[in-house]
């Protein structure tokens, strides 16, 4: 029988300084902006210039603490809690929808107000989601590869979010849930043939909710031509070019946007990256798009480690974060850009809004505790690793 024998530490994998990398330079450069565009906004409608920055800056401390707290638990554990946190959000989603205790604005029930915090379910579902369907896939991955009920139970629950959430409506979250879980439907192995027809499904489905409602149809139409009517419906997409167009190549310089004053509805929250571009540049616009995927790709290869490790788990929660951050990002920078039609979603890390910013510590947390267990799994099975395995999972 083969002796066993601890690894040294030095032979063990080092943290993925990628992944920490770009995630402390998005959530710096996100306060950062966050300033930059509400300094002068705050300055004159609350005589609080820094109104927004100190908010965000608790709402980034109180993100790190229960990050902190995150980082500590077993994945084992979050395993065990998808369920739990389905059906928690499903209940928050439900209770913003009852008069008098879910909070409207702008026309959307969208947020639980306690005191002079909000929180906005659709962010906690979000994460919900990735963590219920990670764990499902490695408990009923067999039923989902091979019969057609074990695809459809998880989708039925995804079906009742989407419904809940147009209620509200939060179009935006709706694509970015529903796309989250057919990638990671894919991604567990379910048929090629029952996938596509799903996907062409649910597809036709958001086409047509889209088109149904009148405001959901002018976004689409302004979209594709927001000159036609600059003034009004094309207002916010014009403003969002034309910031766009004064950042040219180095930008104007921090704090130098003329769009941000008063010009760009929702400058800090949905349309930051374009003040971002004007202040910036493509320089540093293209910056920040590298810095996501440099995140994207560390925690799709942090997946890629978990399932060559057997933590499906593991493996599944990687993907499904990378999946979510990649889509609303895209999202987001998608409307900026005029690429997409306006969504609402903010781009995460970086816009103001306390429920997001949480939200997205959370996910940071988990990537790093999958990062941390993978390092550490060598070590508590006190095994003897080849040193050519070794080699292949540091390159990871």
């Amino acid at each position: 029988m083969r002796a066993r024998a601890a690894i040294p530490n030095d032979q063990l994998p080092r943290p993925d300084y990628g992944l920490l990398s770009a995630a402390a330079l998005l959530l710096g450069l996100g306060l950062v902006m966050v300033m930059s565009t509400t300094i002068t906004a705050a300055d004159r409608q609350l005589g609080q210039p820094f109104y927004y920055l100190l908010r965000q800056t608790a709402y980034l401390g109180v993100g790190l603490a229960i990050a902190f707290a995150v980082a500590s638990m077993r994945l084992v554990y979050w395993e065990k809690l998808g369920p739990v946190l389905l059906m928690t959000g499903l209940v928050l989603l439900i209770l913003v929808l009852i008069p008098g205790i879910g909070k409207e604005v702008n026309g959307s029930h969208r947020w639980l107000a306690f005191g002079p915090v909000r929180l906005q379910p659709s962010e906690l579902v979000k994460l919900a989601v990735v963590v219920y369907l990670a764990g499902y896939l490695v408990r009923r991955g067999e039923q989902v590869r091979t019969t057609i009920p074990g695809f459809l139970a998880p989708m039925g629950l995804i079906v009742l979010i989407a419904a809940l959430l147009l209620r509200e409506p939060d179009f935006g979250a709706v694509m970015v849930i529903v796309a989250t879980a057919l990638g990671l439907m894919f991604l567990g192995g379910v048929r090629l043939w029952l996938f596509g027809l799903l996907v062409t499904i649910a597809g036709s489905a958001l086409g047509v909710l889209a088109f149904a409602a009148p405001y959901r149809l002018e976004r689409m139409t302004v979209f594709l031509n927001p000159w036609a009517d600059p003034f009004k419906s094309g207002f916010q997409l014009t403003q969002a070019l034309i910031a766009f167009g004064r950042g040219e190549w180095w930008g104007v310089g921090l704090g130098a946007s003329i769009q941000k004053l008063f010009y760009l509805p929702e400058a800090h929250t949905d349309f930051l990256f374009a003040v971002l571009a004007e202040e910036l540049g493509l320089v540093g616009a293209m910056a920040v798009i590298l810095l996501f995927a440099l995140l994207v790709w560390r925690a799709f290869a942090l997946g890629r480690r978990a399932e060559l490790a057997g933590h499906r788990f593991a493996a599944y929660l990687a993907y499904g974060l990378g999946l979510w951050i990649a889509l609303q990002s895209f999202i987001n920078i998608g409307v900026n850009m005029g690429l997409l039609p306006t969504k609402g979603l903010t781009l995460p890390l970086l816009s103001y809004g306390g429920s997001s910013l949480v939200v997205s510590c959370i996910a940071l947390a988990l990537l790093w505790r999958i990062d941390y267990e993978l390092r550490e799994s060598p070590r508590l099975r006190v095994r003897w690793v080849p040193k050519s395995s070794r080699q292949e999972a540091r390159a990871l």
